[in-house]
């Protein structure tokens, strides 16, 4: 069996970068899919859903490799967070989640071509977030960052300063199970190692 091409349909930095770390350089390929027409109460059938949305909607533009499709959402008291929607959107979620916990759902879809295979799994990690105040909050919001994310924070940058501590899978909560996407691509018969990215030779004085 030939290695396929990985392929990310995300248009994430975070999740390329995750990928990269571990030596896979994915091709990426956004999916473009709108969320909005998915519409459903339970968190992890919401992010396998979608993440099946996205992993499909690329599908069509390639003949052979493997498609990850990932989504993420927050719940706090039961809320599922997405993306806020304006700034205020953002303060207004964090003056919840304050002292509080949330749970951290991402769906992955793994669709092999050349076997012509799925898997969907979700990845579920505890935040704990810190209890700060309305000023931090308001100064945090306006980096523009809570935007861009999934329960308007980023593990892996400022808004890391501001959780106490995670239960679970790190890298679920930036946005990609690196255990659970080695887990999947196994099942399928992979090795992960086989797509590490070799460094070129490079002569020594």
């Amino acid at each position: 069996m030939s290695l396929p091409d990985f392929i990310l349909a995300s248009a994430s930095p975070a999740r390329r970068k995750l990928l990269q770390m571990v030596g896979i350089d994915p091709v990426v390929c956004p999916s473009n899919f709108d969320e909005s027409k998915i519409e459903l109460s339970d968190a992890a059938e919401l992010v396998q859903t979608l993440a099946k949305s996205k992993a499909e909607s690329v599908k069509e533009r390639f003949t052979d490799g493997l498609i990850l499709g990932c989504d993420s959402v927050l719940t706090v008291d039961g809320q599922i967070y997405g993306k806020p929607e304006s700034s205020q959107v953002a303060i207004t979620r964090w003056q919840q989640m304050r002292g509080n916990i949330g749970i951290l759902y991402t769906g992955h879809v793994l669709i092999d071509l050349q076997q012509q295979q799925q898997l969907m799994r979700c990845g579920v990690t505890k935040v704990y977030f810190a209890n700060i105040s309305d000023r931090t909050i308001a100064n945090y919001v306006a980096t523009g960052e809570p935007l861009k994310c999934a329960g308007s924070f980023a593990l892996e940058g400022k808004g890391g300063l501001f959780v106490s501590k995670i239960e679970g899978c790190h890298s679920n909560v930036i946005g990609l199970s690196l255990p659970l996407l080695q887990q999947m691509l196994e099942e399928l018969g992979y090795n992960i190692t086989s797509f590490w990215v070799q460094p070129t030779n490079e002569a020594t004085l």
